[in-house]
């Protein structure tokens, strides 16, 4: 009876420790794929500033076309609904540097994060304007879309080395 009372309470309690480790790498798995998404989504702004960049230094040659499709890409993905790629505890300090460069700033209270987002939606529906009606407009457009990229990256993301 002793012996089967035993053995019970070990198969339950390596049941409940396998089921915690079954959680917990479900919670880990969900926190990569969050950052997996919003480092995706960084991609997919960085290739479309690259043209426009490019163009503005006149490193490419300048194209309407593909310079209005490359903003409106811009504009599109900042009014993109994002909560889902950025919940708690996807940060550099809980993560590791390895998988993230977001810092703990933008979850804290009183962030600024909801402003300078808003500063880049801003900023990309003023290139989107802008993009596709002559160089020196794209050029005008371009200082606000960096410095919008930068008031997030210089308070919430890990500075390089």
């Amino acid at each position: 009876m002793k012996r089967g009372l035993l053995l019970a309470a070990g198969i339950l309690t390596a049941g409940i420790a396998a089921t915690s480790a079954i959680s917990d790498n479900a919670a880990d798995k969900a926190a990569l794929a969050a950052v997996k998404a919003r480092q995706s989504y960084m991609q997919l702004n960085a290739f479309n500033i690259g043209l426009l960049g490019g163009m503005a230094k006149g490193e490419i040659e300048y194209d309407a076309d593909a310079a209005a499709g490359a903003a409106g890409n811009l504009a599109a993905l900042a009014e993109m609904k994002q909560l889902r790629f950025w919940p708690e505890g996807t940060d550099n300090a809980t993560l590791g540097d390895e998988a993230t460069e977001a810092l703990p700033a933008i979850w804290a209270d009183g962030s600024k994060i909801g402003e300078a987002a808003q500063a880049y939606a801003d900023a990309a529906a003023a290139m989107n304007e802008a993009a596709g009606g002559g160089l020196e407009a794209l050029r005008g457009a371009m200082g606000p879309l960096g410095k919008s990229c930068g008031g997030c990256h210089e308070n919430f993301r890990k500075p390089s080395n």
